[in-house]
């Protein structure tokens, strides 16, 4: 029985759940009150770029994401914690001390995902209401899935890179303006990325931050007129895109980005995600882009048996 069926009819009780997704940058936390999922301010973590310089995880690192969880307690009790791709990489003897310590330190089970679970739980959000096919973009800091949907997923092409990957070969990408040519990066990303065989008009970008990064980023968009998902109400067309990452990297200024927005280091990798996206859809023929904040909450609802 799906959560959002028995949310419907009113089966579920209304008691908070808070459900947070550990990523190998961005920390996701999303609250139900058994009508609705609200996004709560999520938490910008390092543990990718950390791990890749320190070869283990950071201490610190383990501590803010501890502390942080330890803090969600005041909004409710029933919490479920998951982390991606960087948790994935870790060692047998270092996923078991992790998992100890972080279930001693907050209470709570820490489940590490597979890259199949992910995707499958992601989809399932971000075509909730998508009728044609389309191809759906889960971007992150260690990991890349692509899915090719239509009614159901057709094919999965998974790989384990990430913006931190290019974001070590390119860093200038994080400096107030690019000295890296776009086309340079995107090569890059061609040579190392799994890419689908099949096309679609459509493209989603889901796994969190894609309508943020739009909306304070500067660059152009309208109106999401495919299908209607208040989870994604806006879109821009390939063309537009194309031009708006270009401008991205030579015009717009990540530094005034960062005086203006409350969570600075989230944009660190920002230029390198902007790439991933065009080398997707310009692989798919991809005519619409719709950028989302969707990541797994809704796949992870669906499966009432996590609480």
């Amino acid at each position: 029985m799906y959560i959002f069926k028995t949310m419907v009819y009113g089966e579920i009780n209304n008691m908070n759940k808070i459900i947070i997704e550990v990523g190998s940058i961005c920390t996701k936390i999303d609250k139900f009150d058994g009508n609705n999922i609200e996004k709560l301010e999520g938490v910008t973590i390092q543990f990718k770029k950390h791990y890749n310089e320190d070869k283990c995880l950071r201490e610190s690192d383990v501590q803010e994401l501890i502390k942080s969880v330890n803090a969600l307690k005041i909004v409710s009790k029933d919490i479920y914690v998951c982390g991606t791709s960087i948790f994935r990489t870790l060692t047998d003897n270092e996923k078991e001390n992790f998992l100890k310590r972080f279930k001693k330190e907050t209470g709570y089970n820490f489940n590490i995902i597979s890259q199949e679970s992910e995707n499958e739980l992601t989809v399932f959000g971000a075509t909730r209401f998508v009728n044609d096919k389309a191809c759906i973009f889960i971007g992150g800091g260690g990991s890349t899935e692509i899915a090719m949907y239509n009614k159901e997923i057709k094919e999965s092409c998974n790989t384990k890179i990430g913006v931190i990957d290019v974001m070590q070969e390119f860093p200038d990408l994080a400096e107030d303006l690019a000295t890296t040519d776009l086309e340079m990066v995107k090569t890059f990303i061609k040579k190392r990325l799994n890419l689908p065989k099949e096309k679609a008009d459509i493209l989603i970008l889901a796994g969190g931050g894609h309508e943020k990064f739009a909306r304070y980023s500067g660059i152009k968009y309208e109106e999401n007129t495919v299908y209607k998902d208040s989870a994604a109400p806006i879109m821009m067309d390939i063309e537009t895109r194309e031009k708006e990452t270009e401008r991205y990297y030579k015009s717009i200024s990540l530094n005034e980005i960062k005086r203006r927005v409350k969570d600075p280091d989230w944009w660190y990798a920002t230029r390198a995600m902007s790439a991933f996206v065009l080398v997707v859809a310009e692989a798919i023929d991809a005519k619409y882009i719709i950028p989302t904040d969707i990541a797994m909450v809704y796949g992870i609802l669906d499966k009432e048996e996590i609480f």
